[in-house]
């Protein structure tokens, strides 16, 4: 039998990354995935290929309603190869998951393909490929999360589809209807729209994006209504039923009334749930909460003190970087190393265009918490890089403590604020106040300005620019 110092069931961005780390401070180290790729829902059927699409999808749209405007002609129809931009993506994807190969390679670490399951606290049995038992001393549960559903609805994966199957399809939706006005539905939704789709999300609360900003959610809803999506929000859906390649949705809306709704696909997007079948926990020690999530302490410890779990199998958000920063964080603590994690930032990001991101407390919190705050907000508009490109919708906002001036959130909605939210992450882990944002040289003319003006703007309302 095989003996590791450390063995992680799972091979996601948490998994593969915790492997790497526990390699580099010198533990022998095997992972365990099921699948015959690496990389986990993340980089297979989740984030990469989602973010391949998102790209091919606005190369489209700009080629078709915005490159005249540029002074751009394009003789003759431009056609979307839906069969072509599926296949770019399965590139990406492949090109992904090989260089997880190389990695696992490089750091010498075991791969087992196979289900691994406890068979106590330091044995683990695989089955699959490499069928085996191997032994541990210590074990990290990084078997991630799998797509939610409706206990009414029958997920048939042909018509009534996940994110899964909507990664893949072989035809563009003549009318594709989406359960969730979440991150994955909004993204998945702008790609099948820009390519000719009819659109039509339905949405139990009475915004999108519920967990974010407010101000963000109205910004982005503006944004999809302007693209001719249907956006029913406060419609609780009843029944999802097929018929032939109609689906036939049936959803009450705040009026008590009954509104129906058919397309041809329909993509259950309400949110995700952790994945534990098959691990047999129980024969490890190790306890599930009534949700099914792994419980574990401060050190993410579960119930076995050898055992650690991380990423989507866990509380707390279920984001690729939030995994990877557990799993440095727990290889680093077997260490006897003394990492941190700060989980309120923690960055939150839509791949929409605008993409929308967000790092620490909304207005929402703040009132509950009883915090005296003050506000500074900049649109994009008012940005010269962002009139020079055309991506003029948009803000960026800051909230700051009305006495310290301490930044406490920042919500942005607009061009590359995937990559502008880094500055706030930086800023707030420094806690750097809003004059200090605004004192620092921002190059011009970029997006990143609309940061520097925002906290002008919260610093007794000094933005220059508006």
């Amino acid at each position: 039998m095989k003996s590791y110092d450390v063995a992680i069931i799972g091979s996601g961005p948490g998994g593969y990354v915790a492997a790497i780390r526990c390699a580099q401070l010198g533990m022998k180290t095997a992972i365990i995935e099921k699948y015959s790729t690496l990389g986990g829902t993340c980089l297979n059927v989740g984030c990469i290929p989602s973010k391949a699409l998102l790209s091919s999808s606005h190369h489209y749209e700009e080629a078709t309603k915005h490159f005249e405007d540029h002074g751009i002609e394009i003789p003759g129809e431009i056609k979307v190869n839906l069969e072509k931009m599926i296949g770019r993506k399965q590139a990406v994807v492949d090109q992904t998951t090989g260089g997880i190969d190389f990695l696992m390679k490089k750091n010498n670490i075991d791969v087992f393909e196979g289900l691994g399951s406890f068979i106590d606290a330091t044995h683990i049995k695989i089955e699959g490929k490499d069928a085996q038992e191997i032994e541990a001393k210590k074990i990290i549960i990084a078997t991630g999360s799998k797509p939610s559903t409706l206990p009414f609805i029958t997920l048939d994966k042909e018509r009534v589809i996940t994110s899964t199957e909507a990664l893949k399809l072989k035809e563009i939706p003549k009318h594709l209807i989406i359960i969730g006005g979440g991150v994955i539905g909004l993204e998945l939704g702008q790609v099948y729209r820009r390519l000719g789709a009819e659109v039509t999300v339905i949405e139990y609360m009475d915004r999108i994006l519920p967990t974010m900003d407010a101000g963000l959610s109205k910004e982005l809803n503006k944004v999809f209504k302007k693209a001719k999506c249907k956006m029913m929000l406060s419609h609780k859906v009843q029944s999802v039923e097929r018929n032939g390649d109609e689906v036939i949705v049936k959803a009450e809306n705040k009026k008590g009334d009954v509104v129906e709704f058919k397309g041809d696909y329909c993509l259950v997007s309400v949110g995700r749930k952790p994945y534990t079948a098959g691990l047999n926990a129980e024969a490890a020690g190790v306890k599930l909460n009534d949700r099914g999530q792994v419980e574990v302490n401060d050190h993410l410890q579960t119930s076995a003190s050898n055992i650690y779990a991380i990423g989507d199998v866990i509380k707390g958000a279920m984001l690729a970087h939030k995994a990877e920063e557990e799993g440095v964080f727990v290889a680093e603590t077997m260490a006897g190393q003394k990492p941190h994690i700060d989980y309120n930032l923690i960055p939150g990001v839509v791949y929409t265009w605008p993409e929308v991101a967000a790092v620490g407390k909304t207005e929402d919190q703040l009132k509950a918490d009883n915090v005296e705050y003050k506000v500074g907000q900049f649109p994009f508009r008012a940005l010269g890089r962002a009139r020079a490109s055309g991506d003029i919708d948009g803000f960026v906002k800051i909230l700051a403590d009305k006495t310290t001036d301490e930044v406490l959130g920042v919500h942005m909605i607009g061009a590359r604020c995937a990559d502008l939210i880094a500055e706030a992450v930086t800023a707030m882990e420094f806690r750097a106040s809003a004059e200090d944002i605004s004192r620092m040289s921002h190059a011009h003319p970029t997006f990143a300005e609309a940061v520097k003006e925002a906290a002008l703007a919260a610093t007794d309302d000094r933005a220059l620019h508006v």
